[in-house]
């Protein structure tokens, strides 16, 4: 057996309820991680509170971003044995056989099953089963708390701005939610491919450390208030060639209006169930395209790890937490009050 904390039904933090689960025991093609980190993202949130609906399985163990070392190998695993430290990319199943398998581009396998959205199969326990396709080695330079972030928070940005978005040296990147998660890292990676990085904030004590990781100028307002007028004047009236949009609905207007013509807007992050209207002339008169990027390749997993590992880009993580201050947790995270990450401990 092992403790874990099982979401049942849809609800606020009181649903996250410690639990005896039985140990999970590797099938043929997965192995058995002792989780040594977890981290706290908003997707665990929307999960657990029912705004997220589509691949979820109740009840669940919620968590995808994980890491800790490997605990049993399953008999047609090759790659990893007993002891790896190693690290997840944000799902437990790839089917390794369809169109998007085979080129690469698992993130959109139609098998694909989320980690600590299909059932009893995420981080939030003292051990998982993934299967190996969605596992990578971490180096021995990387701390193990800071590579179980590295899937969600870099991965997912490397794989919008280099994939999908190619933001080149000389265009300039807004960055919104910067001080979140996905921002702290998106600032990062947006100056490593030599963009100019202007980075949106509702907190003005996040301003600082956005400067720090890269931000060459950071946009600092109140909830709910159009920041697209600073944007503007910051690029001389042009807008931005790239937004990195971590946040969704609540800015999708402002957003809209920072983009320059011909830019770029990458869809990564929504954090509310709410639709949005909008004119699609809005878009086509700018010839704005609208792209989209979700989850991370194992390769581009191994690929973050190895940025982490040069010191290229530093995982942002405010703080460590026992499993039993889950429900903290999640409350500072729904809050906006976190910069960077929290990862909750199981075994500690």
């Amino acid at each position: 057996m092992m403790k874990a904390l099982v979401v049942r039904e849809p609800g606020r933090v009181d649903v996250l309820r410690c639990e005896d689960v039985s140990k999970p025991k590797a099938a043929p093609r997965e192995i058995v991680i002792k989780v040594h980190a977890c981290g706290v993202c908003f997707h665990d949130i929307v999960t657990r509170n029912g705004t997220l609906k589509a691949g979820v399985k109740m009840p669940l163990i919620l968590g995808h971003e994980i890491s800790g070392t490997v605990e049993e190998v399953g008999s047609e695993v090759r790659h990893f044995k007993v002891g790896d430290r190693v690290a997840t990319a944000q799902r437990f199943h790839v089917c390794g056989e369809c169109r998007f398998c085979r080129t690469g581009s698992e993130t959109l396998c139609p098998d694909r099953k989320f980690l600590g959205d299909w059932g009893l199969t995420g981080g939030y326990g003292e051990f998982v089963a993934v299967e190996a396709d969605n596992v990578a080695l971490v180096p021995d330079e990387v701390d193990l708390s800071q590579a179980s972030i590295v899937s969600c928070t870099i991965g997912t940005i490397l794989n919008a701005i280099r994939e999908v978005g190619h933001l080149a040296p000389g265009e300039t990147a807004l960055v919104t939610g910067a001080g979140g998660g996905l921002g702290v890292h998106a600032v990062q990676l947006c100056k490593l491919a030599g963009a100019r990085v202007i980075a949106q904030t509702t907190s003005p004590a996040k301003a600082a450390l956005l400067r720090e990781l890269g931000a060459d100028e950071v946009v600092v307002h109140a909830r709910g208030e159009d920041f697209s007028d600073e944007v503007k004047r910051l690029t001389g009236g042009r807008g931005v060639d790239v937004a990195v949009d971590n946040v969704g609905t609540p800015i999708f207007q402002p957003t809209r209006k920072s983009i320059g013509v011909g830019g770029r807007w990458l869809l990564i992050g929504q954090l509310t169930g709410d639709f949005v209207p909008f004119n699609p002339a809005q878009l086509f008169l700018k010839n704005i395209s609208m792209l989209s990027a979700t989850s991370t390749t194992r390769k581009q997993l191994q690929d973050c790890l190895e940025l982490v590992r040069r010191g290229s880009v530093k995982p942002i993580i405010e703080r460590e937490l026992p499993l039993d201050q889950a429900a903290q947790a999640h409350e500072l995270v729904e809050r906006g009050a976190v910069t960077g990450r929290l990862v909750l401990r199981p075994n500690l």
